[in-house]
């Protein structure tokens, strides 16, 4: 019987913009790095992905059903690691590009994780708080036989929070019969959360903006920054990057564009977001546009928002000398390319924001041994891992004669396939 040759290209169940992003990222580093083909079919589809649906009751006695979702990309470095989100355009491809970005993560930091992520499709923020919990907890409930700390251990995402990663360890441990904090990160402090771990993906950032400093030459003094997004990562990378010196002179959230050319008070600005939940309505900055905002001349720019947010359309516009990727695939791989051909210097996603998974991982290890460190001692390890990763894909780049992206991609790839070929294929 003939056996018909197929193209291992993701299978068209997965198929989304940002899965075809991560896979045309993942076939790059995979032919510089001159993979086997046995091993490149195994990295481009998820080894199990989990689709439900979530009937919940409504406060008004109706039932709505949502879709939920949970992929996990790897898991031969360990258990795998993964935010939950919850939005309107959550779906199993874009779910499934996001694990796939988690296994690169985490094997480029060298924790011993694979890649998961999860999601509802819902808009959280037209839920009542006690629409959330149900939603929360039924999804949880779900999902009982894929996740647990030694197999699948989610975190907080877009859209979700320490309340959300509290229900779903109360809902796990309810199941199990006893408490299970490590099954969660992300969580509150009073039910085992680790101290820095809201702020750790921002701080992340900022870390690897200042190396990426160092390494041009340039003091973060007076330096201006603009940030897209001003969540929980764009808001915490405002206020650390001001405190070292730098000028925020624009944010932006799903609203409106604050524009403030002489800097913004990131201090005053985020007791505004707290007392109105978002950034419109304050008075001491112009308001401007995202597109705008992307636009805006600038030292560092941090897109801390959604993915394919800097495109073909908008590349040739981009006026910064570092872009660091706080959100996930917030460069498509056209624009990319151009913002490398004039010479802005990249920060990965995998790179740029790999602070709250370093930080989840000391929660699930402090989680395991009941044995709890210091805030700063975990701000100090963060920075230590965050450096010296730094500093590796940056000596790759150079001894490459690659950039930042492929250089962070290539360590990962290389450091996957090694455990892989080491474990052997079952049966």
């Amino acid at each position: 019987m003939r056996r018909h040759r197929i193209e291992h290209r993701g299978n068209p169940e997965y198929y989304t913009p940002i899965y075809e992003m991560a896979l045309s990222q993942f076939e790059a580093a995979a032919d510089k790095l001159s993979l086997d083909p046995n091993l490149r079919k195994r990295f481009t589809n998820p080894k199990r992905a989990i689709m439900v649906n979530i009937p919940i009751r409504m406060d008004d006695q109706s039932v709505e059903v949502f879709h939920g979702y949970r992929v996990h990309h790897d898991t031969t470095l360990g258990p795998s690691k993964g935010g939950i989100r919850f939005h309107p355009d959550v779906s199993l491809g874009e779910v499934s590009a996001l694990a796939m970005w988690m296994t690169w993560k985490c094997a480029l930091m060298g924790l011993p994780f694979g890649g998961a992520k999860g999601g509802v499709r819902c808009d959280p923020l037209a839920l009542s708080r006690n629409e959330l919990q149900r939603l929360t907890r039924r999804y949880t409930a779900e999902m009982i036989q894929f996740i647990g700390p030694d197999i699948d251990v989610p975190a907080p995402d877009i859209g979700t929070n320490e309340q959300i990663m509290a229900w779903m360890m109360d809902t796990y441990s309810q199941f199990k019969g006893y408490s299970i904090p490590e099954i969660v990160t992300g969580k509150p402090i009073s039910i085992g959360g680790s101290l820095g771990r809201v702020e750790a993906t921002g701080r992340g950032v900022v870390y690897c903006i200042l190396e990426a400093m160092s390494h041009l030459n340039m003091k973060p003094d007076g330096k201006t920054v603009v940030i897209q997004g001003f969540g929980n990562v764009g808001s915490h990378t405002a206020q650390i990057l001001s405190e070292k010196g730098c000028k925020i002179i624009a944010v932006s959230d799903v609203h409106c564009g604050l524009y403030q050319p002489n800097g913004l008070d990131i201090t005053a600005l985020r007791a505004h977001v707290s007392r109105h939940q978002y950034l419109k309505g304050y008075t001491e900055a112009s308001e401007i546009s995202n597109p705008e905002l992307l636009e805006l001349p600038c030292d560092v720019l941090v897109p801390a928002a959604l993915s394919e947010q800097i495109t073909n359309d908008n590349a040739d516009r981009i006026s910064c000398k570092i872009l660091a990727e706080a959100a996930n695939g917030p460069t498509t791989p056209t624009a990319d390319q151009i913002l490398k051909d004039r010479g802005i210097f990249i920060i990965p996603d995998i790179l740029a924001n790999a602070g709250g998974v370093t930080v989840s991982y000391f929660e699930w290890v402090q989680g395991l041994q009941h044995f709890f460190w210091k805030e700063m001692e975990i701000n100090e390890r963060l920075r230590e891992i965050v450096s010296m990763t730094f500093n590796n894909v940056l000596k790759t780049a150079i001894s490459e004669k690659v950039d930042m992206r492929l250089a962070a991609m290539m360590l990962a790839i290389r450091k996957i396939t090694e455990s892989n070929l080491a474990r052997g294929l079952f049966p």
